[in-house]
């Protein structure tokens, strides 16, 4: 592929995208193309690549079910969409970290000694936060992730709904996750549309950008 059709094909992605509330209730998304979503989305950039998000997929009816009662008023979404996911963040944020470099360093990304200053200036930075700070940081790896889904989603040709109203401070427990070290970030409903959705205005970039 060449790089104008790159472009356009990613232009499609962005311009094309649509928060749905309808979606078509007879599509199914496999496990292996919902990991294909997923995995892509999680080349999005967090802090020190600690990659702090979490994914509950709710895709079964008895686990539709639980979630419409913590999300009522996004029951059109619960119910017709393929599934829906709620992005979480991990507050014990390093706790994959010896992990994530051990594997750098197994594929050439790093030497050893990169990876030991790398672990020796993450972990205490992270452990020590205030949780405030903590929150803050995961919340924006979450989000970033979060954008990156649903764009993954469209190029999969799928449709998706960002959506923050539901119960945040029961949907944890609600799942069997703990709820003091996971904080839920958003729900993000995916499936095919039943209708295409309404087009968005955007603010003019002169109103939102200043060069200096």
């Amino acid at each position: 592929m060449n790089e104008v059709n790159k472009r356009k094909d990613f232009n499609d992605i962005i311009t094309g995208r649509r928060a749905i509330a309808n979606y078509d209730p007879s599509v199914t998304i496999s496990r292996e193309e919902m990991s294909e979503i997923l995995t892509e989305a999680t080349l999005a950039p967090s802090s020190f690549n600690m990659q702090p998000w979490r994914f509950l997929v709710i895709e079964s009816r008895e686990a539709k079910e639980t979630l419409l009662e913590l999300a009522p008023f996004n029951a059109s979404q619960v119910n017709t969409s393929s599934a829906v996911i709620a992005v979480f963040g991990d507050l014990q944020i390093v706790s994959n970290a010896e992990e994530i470099y051990g594997k750098a360093v197994e594929l050439g990304y790093m030497p050893q000694e990169v990876k030991e200053k790398k672990l020796a200036m993450s972990v205490p930075y992270f452990q020590n936060l205030p949780i405030e700070a903590k929150k803050e940081s995961v919340l924006i790896d979450s989000g970033l992730v979060s954008m990156q889904l649903m764009l993954s989603a469209r190029a999969h040709g799928y449709d998706t709904n960002p959506m923050a109203g539901f119960n945040k401070g029961r949907i944890a427990e609600a799942f069997g996750l703990e709820a003091d070290r996971f904080i839920p970030v958003m729900l993000i409903s995916i499936g095919k549309a039943a209708n295409p959705g309404h087009g968005s205005v955007r603010l003019p970039i002169d109103k939102v950008a200043q060069w200096k």
